[in-house]
């Protein structure tokens, strides 16, 4: 079975085990959530690379529209921003979740 980070979490099994359609249907949203969130941070990680590329065009003379960096370094730090939200609230979920009693 591979590990492929969301849909292995719990999971201590090496082969897969008969599930019901409504197991399927959660492993499926798992892994649609774990793409989707995979997605985003490389919609960020891009943004801060085009931020990096026009802050050094701008420095190096190759541009002298300091409003496009402006925008896209502000663009950047604020995705940047919301995705550290995001996981700080999955983690205190995912605490949340720890403490609970069975």
């Amino acid at each position: 079975m591979v590990n492929n980070g969301i849909d292995s979490v719990g999971s201590g099994f090496s082969e897969p085990v008969e599930q019901s359609n409504g197991n399927r249907q959660r492993n499926n949203n798992a892994g649609e959530f774990g793409r989707l969130l995979n997605e985003k941070v490389h919609e960020v990680n891009e943004l801060q690379v085009e931020a990096d590329r026009l802050v050094r065009d701008l420095i190096a003379g190759e541009s002298d529209n300091i409003h496009d960096v402006l925008v896209a370094v502000n663009e950047a730090d604020l995705s940047f921003r919301l995705m550290m939200e995001v996981r700080n609230k999955l983690v205190e979920a995912y605490q949340e979740i720890q403490r609970m009693q069975i």
